[in-house]
């Protein structure tokens, strides 16, 4: 399994970008699954529904399935968030995740940077970045691909991914 992490700040286009490439190498055959960090408390549980209800009695964990989807919901009761090493190997097999966000782990990135946010580079600081996708250029010699080109970025990703 291949890990590529999609780092910028909030509003630079992770998220589209990430939709983007899922079609394209879901359309080649590649099995992707994604990781996501959020900053705030969420939950995809219903309140009223039993296993909303179990949680909250005390499950550690509690898995709902149906001939659609499955989920499993794990409470993390120590306050400790896990390490993202920790949980890549809860993903089932597959050929490549998209980690979207963080942004200090020691892995392969793409940072996604637009300028209208008015934000920094991440680049600088963060050996691991291997390019921007930037709709303006890098200050520096950085390799850049455009915001908007995705072929040329889901070429970037075979040839320095391998997937």
């Amino acid at each position: 399994m291949r890990v590529l992490g999609i780092t910028g700040y909030s509003g630079a286009g992770k998220t589209t970008l990430i939709e983007k490439l899922i079609l394209i190498l879901n359309a080649e055959g590649v099995v992707v699954s994604v990781i996501k960090h959020v900053h705030c408390a969420f939950d995809i549980d219903q309140p009223g529904k039993d296993s909303y209800r179990q949680r909250h009695a005390g499950a550690a964990e509690v898995l709902v399935a149906s001939d659609k989807r499955w989920a499993l919901m794990h409470e993390n009761r120590s306050g400790i968030e896990p390490p993202l090493r920790e949980l890549l190997t809860k993903l089932s097999p597959c050929d490549l995740v998209l980690v979207e966000g963080w942004k200090r782990d020691p892995i392969p990135k793409l940072e996604v940077h637009r300028a209208a946010n008015g934000k920094p580079w991440l680049y600088p600081d963060d050996p691991d970045i291997l390019a921007v996708v930037s709709d303006v250029p890098p200050p520096d010699d950085k390799y850049r691909l455009a915001l908007d080109d995705v072929a040329s970025i889901r070429a970037f990703i075979r040839k320095q991914v391998g997937v």
